[in-house]
């Protein structure tokens, strides 16, 4: 039993301002709404008519009917919903619809009203969707809470549409039509006043007859609850998610790990990292969803591909795709190579892809073959229908294969549309260009790689001490890195010049000479640092051209190496985020930074660098020093650790270098304690 049975699964339904008038919202809605199966009651408080069935108000339709309304949908102006849903609360209505704008989304007396609508779902419990929405649909109810037209006429399936906005809800459940695909619930949030994604999702994650989500994003204030959500789903079923807002660049720390999350890409790592795979358009979402609605393969961190075309050109185009993303497309062993020799002309290519030079009777068995080899996880199949040449959709149905089955077919419009219809409904995904059965392999090698990173989440066993509340100069932040077991450069902090030429004298050159100022955060850009210092000569020179500061630090010089940031930041929506970029400007320049919230488990960290577009800079490329994998990843995980110490806002280090022997060094670091009044609250707005 689900807590939003009442909206979802209504045993009777109740129109507030349903109409007679055609053209009308509430008559619209009431037109939809004439297929439920229940009771569906018509109240209209201005123009009741028994006789016609209109009723003044709820408790008088549901005497009138013998039954109470588990659900009202409200097609009546926002000044007045709040008090109408009190009403029906108190007859016994258990959830709302509220389909009308005028709400917060319009200001001014908007706001006022949306306020008032949230005292009564505070009041009375009653859960709300919307306001500011076109609904919802339950084809499998006959249930369409809809005035969009053509909406009551979509046919029953495995995908649900968790959208933020009511015509993506619309426009994404009619294009899952159009690629043959039934629909078991689509939602449109509005302004999600009462009922969010995160609750949609975890209804759904009761309902057996779900098979795949398609999951539309535009804010993301439920944070980790949707996360969280989102998680609990992709247990049991594929979550596909598009994630809009690319180019807010919002309002972030003063830090280079805070400049470069934007919500729209912390957002997206949330979701990738709670198992959802990620997608850029409408079309791939509606592309992988179809295919994960149809095929889940098991967990594997990269599955492999074995590709099958019967026209060449169509199969480099998809071959390239693949690889272009990532995608293994490995070589054939020699046994299946073989095998296909036996059943191929000499002339075509056997060694993955494999190409039969046009559709040949023997595609049977070449599906199966290229299935069988132990490199293969998937296969993909590219052909157009020459039925003079083969039965291809007979010849793919007929194939026992030892892998699943993806399916691209081209050919005459309405016969390549029936093809794709009746091979989906044999359990094969069926796209109709290469880069559409490219988003649905790549969906299905996604979903199966997240399931691999799913372990336990590494946190401290015992916090650091922390500074007291206040600006922490460098030296203090790196004595906190020390305790969490990060190297940091042997120092010594000088209260005058004097002590900095005795601790040249102990750590011996070359050094570097920093100003010790808690409230200076960049010291390079005031000329707070030198570099290179081995005589005395030399440090009186550099101390005359370095501002003046309350201390100094001196540092023993780490010899030469690349340079990476890492920091953790707490954001406004998700918590603690965990960053990984190049370092210099490339991070900011390029955008090549890698996140993942935190805490989060050794697979996560580990498989950060490897996202970065420079990670061949850090692996060895052109005798670069390889940087010892296990030691950045503990250093991801400490900082990750840190950042569950409520009192830390965020914590950098820029540059972590990489030394000669692969371990990695905090050169210099930037640790930003919260206010003690802001402790404790909330991570999620």
């Amino acid at each position: 039993m689900s807590a939003l049975d009442a909206l979802f699964a209504p045993r009777a339904v109740a129109v507030l301002g349903a109409s007679a008038t055609p053209g009308k919202l509430g008559a619209a809605m009431a037109d939809s709404l004439a297929s439920f199966p229940g009771p569906m009651m018509k109240v209209n408080s201005g123009r009741p008519d028994p006789d016609r069935g209109f009723f003044p108000t709820v408790g008088e339709a549901a005497a009138a009917h013998g039954i109470t309304p588990d659900l009202v949908v409200a097609c009546i102006p926002a000044a007045v919903t709040a008090d109408a849903l009190r009403e029906a609360s108190a007859v016994g209505a258990r959830a709302a619809l509220v389909c009308a704008g005028g709400f917060a989304e319009a200001g001014g007396d908007g706001a006022l009203h949306q306020q008032a609508l949230t005292e009564v779902v505070r009041d009375t419990g009653i859960r709300v969707l919307g306001p500011n929405t076109s609904g919802f649909l339950a084809p499998h109810r006959r249930l369409t809470a809809s005035f969009v037209p053509g909406a009551s006429d979509l046919e029953p399936g495995p995908v649900a549409v968790v959208a933020a906005s009511g015509g993506v809800n619309h426009a994404l459940a009619f294009a899952l039509a159009e690629a043959g695909v039934g629909l078991r619930l689509g939602v449109g949030l509005g302004n999600s006043l009462d009922v969010t994604q995160g609750d949609v999702l975890r209804h759904l994650a009761d309902d057996d007859g779900v098979r795949a989500v398609a999951l539309h994003v535009e804010t993301a204030a439920e944070g980790r609850r949707l996360t969280e959500a989102v998680r609990r789903l992709t247990d049991r079923v594929p979550v596909v998610a598009l994630v809009v807002g690319r180019s807010d660049i919002g309002d972030f720390a003063r830090s280079h790990t805070g400049a470069l999350a934007t919500s729209w890409r912390v957002t997206r790592t949330a979701l990738r990292q709670a198992g959802a795979v990620l997608v850029d358009d409408e079309r791939d979402l509606v592309d992988a969803v179809t295919a994960l609605s149809r095929v889940r393969l098991p967990a594997n961190p990269r599955p492999g591909i074995g590709l099958v075309t019967a026209q060449a050109g169509p199969g480099l185009l998809l071959t390239d795709d693949l690889r272009s993303h990532g995608i293994q497309v490995p070589p054939l062993v020699e046994r299946t190579v073989k095998e296909l020799r036996e059943l191929l002309p000499a002339l075509t290519y056997l060694n993955n892809p494999v190409d039969t030079g046009r559709p040949s009777p023997a595609l049977t068995q070449v599906v199966e073959r290229v299935s069988e080899d132990p490199g293969i996880d998937v296969t993909a199949v590219y052909g157009l229908l020459e039925p003079t040449a083969v039965d291809l959709p007979a010849a793919l149905a007929a194939a026992r294969t030892a892998t699943p089955l993806v399916a691209v077919v081209g050919g005459p419009v309405e016969q390549a549309r029936r093809t794709r219809r009746a091979l989906g409904e044999a359990g094969i995904p069926c796209a109709a260009t290469p880069a559409s059965g490219s988003a649905m392999v790549r969906a299905l090698v996604e979903d199966a790689a997240a399931r691999t990173r799913w372990e336990a989440v590494v946190t401290a066993t015992d916090a650091p001490a922390l500074p007291p509340p206040g600006p922490v100069d460098e030296h203090s932040a790196k004595d906190v890195l020390a305790d969490l077991g990060i190297r940091t450069p042997v120092r010594r902090v000088c209260a005058d010049p004097a002590a900095a030429h005795a601790a040249l004298d102990e750590l011996g050159g070359p050094v570097v000479v920093k100003i010790l100022d808690a409230e200076i955060l960049h010291k390079t850009e005031v000329g707070g640092v030198q570099v290179g210092i081995r005589t005395h000569d030399e440090l009186d020179e550099a101390l005359v051209r370095m501002p003046a500061s309350p201390a100094l630090l001196v540092e023993q010089m780490a010899p030469a190496g690349p340079e990476l940031i890492v920091g953790v930041r707490r954001d406004p929506v998700f918590g603690p985020v965990l960053a990984l970029g190049a370092g210099g400007t490339a991070a900011e320049i390029l955008g090549d930074v890698s996140l993942r919230l935190a805490p989060l488990s050794a697979n996560e960290a580990h498989a950060m660098l490897d996202e970065l577009a420079t990670r061949q800079m850090f692996l060895g490329a052109r005798g670069a020093t390889p940087v010892d994998r296990a030691r950045l990843t503990h250093v991801l995980l400490a900082l990750a650790s840190l950042a569950a110490a409520d009192a830390v806002a965020e914590c950098e280090i820029n540059p972590l270098r990489v030394l000669p022997d692969g371990d990695v060094v905090a050169l210099d670091a930037v640790l930003l304690l919260r206010d003690p009044r802001d402790q404790g609250g909330s991570d999620d707005a």
